[in-house]
């Protein structure tokens, strides 16, 4: 038989190598001999062969058991499959442990999405029968999957995050090309069983936990707008300074805010800054007590390249500049030293300034807000605060009322600090027992609404059912105040006064229930309406 062409060949061997027959490409005698060494290997069905520049495909079959077949068929180029099936003995026993591993499930879909092959340990997982899979979209059978979108993009994806079924798994999914045209896909996925694994998995959790944390934190972030509407109350005294604020916004003058540690000063900053016409700039704030003695100029006034030792090479703008057409808020400015007063005092008189080292003089247009827990009287009375920059920061000034003096709003300031508590951290808590705001409307309250906060937080923390009770709450550690029960009267009170404090403690209560509404809490204390506005009067009056 001759074949001309000589693109194919057929040889037929003895188990002695003796050749019965051959033809095309067989006849060449180099091939000849690798052709025989394949037919002496009984477990050997395949082998690459090459004759010049030519590249082949032996495939062996026998015939009988003395007698071998043996194709010869041309190869475009290197197939590595047939190379390792060629070149391994147990190529095949491979396959089938890569096929049927119990931790590396594997889904084979053609080129529109339909499962071509799932592996044993998928189809156990997903509750299939074997071959039940075969045939169906992919999306019918695997939950959050992507294998038809890699198909449809011919775009791997490689250690992505998949859910399915409760669990979390690293799966990898890749095209499979044939002549640059995606014909399928293939998706790998790890299931659980070494060591290893187990512990990513953990550390997924724990990093997803701590990632929807923070989603939490920069959601409160954006959606924080700063405003007059987020100083909780609605006591006489809280209405009044809203008021205030209100008013003095519209009017670019100087503001001074005077109150003790921890009621609001740089709430009521951001909610003067929000209602003024500066509003569009953020605020920039400085605590004149939390700067070093050596870094306050720096911080307010900024500094020219090379300035001092440590100095950055292109200087720094300072908070004055930043300021430009904004507001500055200056807490504890009770705290800023003498000689720093005497500058801040010259950048009031007409906004300028100069830099760090600078020889020429800067401007900036901005409304000052300045803050002190500090008895600024007496500051001047013994020299420590300038009165000439005293009366340049309180062009106007409000008081910030201590808790002590707006109890009434503690209700809704507990309501509030346990909403964003279970917003931030997720807690169970859902509700508080009315006992929880007679307990700490009692309380002295030195560190004011800040301390609150961190009692409430506390309490929320070691709250072990869905209601804050007043067992949750622990006595303060350092002020040491008396942890009082809620039906104790107070030292010297009537039978009258008493009953009168339980009947205004629970109006406070219901009004903080049902958001101020009038109405609803009449109904809910069985009271009429004319009645509620005369003790809600006499609380006013308080």
């Amino acid at each position: 038989m001759q074949n001309d062409r000589a693109d194919c060949g057929v040889l037929v061997l003895r188990d002695d190598g003796e050749v019965i027959f051959r033809a095309g490409v067989a006849h060449d005698d180099l091939m000849l001999e690798r052709l025989r060494h394949l037919g002496s290997e009984p477990f050997r069905r395949i082998l690459p062969v090459s004759s010049g520049d030519a590249s082949y495909v032996a495939l062996s079959r026998p015939i009988d058991s003395r007698t071998t077949l043996i194709l010869v068929l041309p190869s475009e180029r290197a197939d590595e499959l047939v190379d390792f099936l060629a070149t391994v003995d147990f190529a095949p026993d491979i396959l089938n442990k890569l096929l049927a591993s119990p931790f590396d499930g594997m889904t084979v879909v053609d080129s529109k999405g339909r499962i071509a092959f799932l592996s044993p340990v998928h189809e156990r997982f997903f509750g299939l029968k074997p071959g039940e899979a075969r045939g169906r979209h992919v999306t019918e059978v695997i939950e959050n999957t992507r294998l038809h979108t890699v198909v449809a993009t011919g775009q791997a994806e490689i250690g992505q995050v998949q859910h399915m079924h409760g669990t979390t798994r690293i799966v990898t999914r890749t095209p499979v090309l044939r002549d640059g045209k995606v014909i399928g896909a293939i998706g790998r996925i790890m299931f659980k069983g070494p060591e290893q694994l187990i512990a990513m998995s953990r550390e997924l959790s724990a990093l997803k936990n701590e990632v929807e944390f923070y989603k939490r934190e920069a959601r409160l972030l954006r959606n924080r707008t700063y405003g007059i509407d987020d100083i909780i109350g609605d006591s006489k005294a809280v209405r009044k300074l809203k008021s205030d604020m209100a008013r003095v916004a519209r009017m670019d003058v100087p503001v001074l805010l005077l109150g003790e540690s921890g009621t609001g000063k740089e709430l009521v900053a951001h909610g003067i800054h929000r209602l003024s016409m500066r509003r569009e700039k953020s605020m920039v704030m400085v605590n004149a007590s939390a700067l070093p003695e050596n870094l306050v100029e720096s911080e307010l006034f900024g500094y020219e390249p090379g300035a001092f030792t440590g100095a950055q090479k292109k200087g720094r703008r300072g908070k004055f500049e930043a300021a430009n057409d904004s507001s500055l808020f200056l807490d504890e400015i009770g705290d800023m030293p003498l000689d720093v007063q005497v500058k801040l005092l010259r950048v009031l008189q007409d906004g300028s300034f100069e830099r760090i080292g600078g020889d020429h003089p800067r401007h900036s247009d901005f409304r000052l807000i300045t803050a002190t827990n500090r008895d600024i009287s007496s500051m001047i009375d013994g020299e420590q605060f300038r009165l000439d920059l005293y009366y340049r920061i309180s062009g106007v000034t409000l008081r910030l009322p201590p808790l002590r003096e707006r109890v009434e709003d503690i209700p809704a300031l507990v309501q509030h600090f346990v909403r964003s508590f279970v917003t931030r951290q997720g807690s169970s808590v859902s509700r508080i027992d009315p006992k929880v705001y007679r307990y700490l409307q009692r309380r002295p309250w030195p560190g004011n609404i800040r301390q609150l906060l961190h009692e409430v937080e506390r309490a929320m923390i070691f709250c072990d059912s869905n209601e804050l009770t007043v067992e949750d709450f622990r006595p303060s550690e350092i002020f040491q105040e008396p942890a009082p029960t809620d039906t104790d009267p107070q030292q010297g009170e009537t039978l009258k006064d008493t009953l009168e404090r339980v009947e205004l403690s629970a109006i406070m209560e219901a009004m903080a229930r049902h958001d101020g509404n009038k109405k609803k809490v009449a109904e809910e204390l069985g009271i009429s309406r004319s009645y509620l506005y005369k003790r809600l009067e006499q609380l006013e009056s308080r």
